[in-house]
């Protein structure tokens, strides 16, 4: 059972400027998340794509602003239990919560704040009958260990920066044997410096790129041996593969949380602008997962929101303690 002061669910970067508002009160934090790093879309989808409205950045990557919110919630020493999506969540005799992931890993604490973004992030699939049947047999949406690839065949699909980022760090450390790269179109969606280098990897024999085809069809005995690659004007190619790797993004939804008994709206959390919290006394929701009128979803509104609702919480943990206002400029920052 891992104990602390304030459960986030979400670790997106809500969630970890949340941990560094709680530690200025010296509440500690613990962040569960279904994706296996922290950074939430920031970090799986678009890391390199650029923010323009977080103050006193004319302009930033979303993965340097993980990157930074990591490196400003260090002092106050948040615990991560990644990769695992929290699943149920009981109320105790002594008022506090008990929530249990998918993996059955259980915490406990007097508040939670659910930092959720859209939700749960489910892989998008490609429309492949037997696909199920070689999940973790050679196919996987993300990449969570890179050395898992070291001498194997791997295709990869999709035209983003996922797709193109792992096809250039597979192929650029030489972990895999061969990197195979398909794409629907001949223009990508990813950053521009990818794409080139993408190009001139396949120039120089780094990288096998397939545009305008699709892989339609895989097969092998007991694992993927092969995948089958319909091209719009050369038709189907057989591709021999141990991996294939489709990279088409991640689509949300509440998922358990929608079955919490929280008061829910067009798929969002219904809360109290006084301090984002929810139906449930104890459980607050900042960030995109919540809905309130007038609501904006802006990293820049879900940085508001938690702090207020840190401010609410300290007062729900310790209500014989006062707390008074102290700005970081005085009193600095005081971690663990």
């Amino acid at each position: 059972m891992i104990e602390t002061d304030i459960i986030i669910i979400g670790a997106g970067p809500v969630g970890l400027f949340t941990v560094f508002e709680a530690g200025l009160l010296k509440l500690k934090c613990h962040l569960i998340d279904s994706l296996p790093q922290a950074g939430g879309q920031c970090s799986e989808i678009y890391p390199k794509k650029p923010i323009y409205d977080i103050p006193g950045f004319p302009s930033i990557l979303a993965g340097e602003l993980i990157a930074n919110l990591m490196e400003q919630t260090a002092p106050f020493k948040p615990g991560f239990t990644l990769g695992e999506a929290a699943l149920s969540i009981i109320k105790t005799e002594d008022n506090k919560f008990i929530v249990t992931t998918v993996k059955g890993t259980q915490h406990i604490a007097p508040i939670v704040m659910i930092a959720g973004g859209l939700g749960v992030f489910e892989p998008r699939k490609p429309p492949i009958a037997n696909i199920e049947a070689y999940e973790d047999k050679g196919i996987e949406y993300i990449i969570k260990d890179p050395e898992i690839y070291r001498n194997k065949r791997c295709v990869i699909a999709g035209g983003g920066d996922s797709a193109l980022d792992w096809s250039i760090y597979l192929a650029e450390r030489k972990i895999a044997k061969e990197v195979i790269l398909v794409h629907r179109s001949s223009s990508f969606r990813g950053h521009l410096d990818s794409v080139q280098k993408v190009i001139d990897m396949t120039e120089s024999g780094a990288i096998r790129l397939i545009t305008e085809a699709e892989v339609t069809g895989i097969g092998g005995a007991d694992s993927l041996e092969f995948v089958t690659v319909t091209h719009q004007k050369d038709g189907e190619i057989k591709v021999n593969a141990d991996h294939f790797i489709p990279l088409f993004g991640l689509k949300p939804s509440l998922g358990p949380i929608a079955q919490w008994g929280l008061e829910i709206e067009k798929n969002a959390i219904k809360v109290n602008t006084l301090d984002y919290s929810t139906n449930i006394p104890g459980i607050y929701a900042i960030g995109d997962v919540n809905t309130y009128e007038n609501k904006l979803k802006l990293i820049l509104c879900g940085f508001h929101e938690g702090t207020l609702a840190v401010q609410s919480a300290f007062a729900h943990i310790h209500p014989e303690k006062k707390n008074v206002l102290k700005y970081t400029t005085v009193n600095g920052i005081q971690g663990f």
